[in-house]
């Protein structure tokens, strides 16, 4: 794919990510006046590397290359959530480290979201189902096919929620009128 042109009008790029030990999510967002763009989106097999070494060095270079080929403004990155099992959260951790180190190396801005906040501000809903995520992301972004694993969902649903975030009327507007007056798109009559 061709690099995008860093000069912009109004176009912002956030890449989501989804880090993890065995797979690793990502996806790549146009915001243009307010609406989303899908660029693409996918998942990294890191299973099929011998040891954990190795996967770390692999999500460094991706999360790199998805950079060099984007140029994105923004990262944003799930959070790490709590588990049971130490080893699987201090792996977990060690990827999502690995990850941040990749963007802030190339000087680009992080944001990190908790789980429940991502399906919050993508169905509405924190208790929400991979299923659910995945099929209100189909809708909002007109994704005529699913992919066959959530971690690409999950790294999406991330990056849609950072746009809603960084564009929430809490944030950018003072009232109804004025977000109205902001975000004319937004608005179906």
């Amino acid at each position: 794919m061709a690099k995008i042109d860093k000069n912009r009008d109004k176009e912002v790029i956030v890449v989501g990510l989804d880090p993890g030990t065995r797979f690793m999510g990502f996806a790549v967002l146009m915001i243009k006046n307010q609406q989303m763009a899908l660029l693409q989106f996918g998942v990294i097999h890191l299973h099929k590397y011998a040891n954990h070494e190795l996967k770390l060095k692999k999500v460094f270079d991706k999360v790199s290359n998805i950079i060099d080929e984007f140029s994105p403004d923004e990262i944003a990155l799930e959070a790490p959530f709590y588990g049971k099992n130490v080893q699987s959260m201090l792996k977990l951790g060690r990827a999502q480290g690995v990850a941040m180190a990749a963007a802030l190396a190339k000087e680009v801005p992080i944001s990190e979201y908790a789980p429940k906040k991502v399906k919050q501000s993508v169905t509405g809903n924190g208790n929400a189902s991979k299923e659910q995520v995945s099929h209100m992301l189909q809708t909002l972004l007109n994704i005529k096919e699913a992919p066959k694993m959530f971690d690409a969902t999950d790294a999406l649903a991330v990056a849609v929620c950072h746009h809603f975030q960084k564009n929430s009327i809490v944030k950018t507007s003072k009232s109804w009128k004025s977000f109205i007056a902001e975000n004319p798109g937004r608005i179906k009559g």
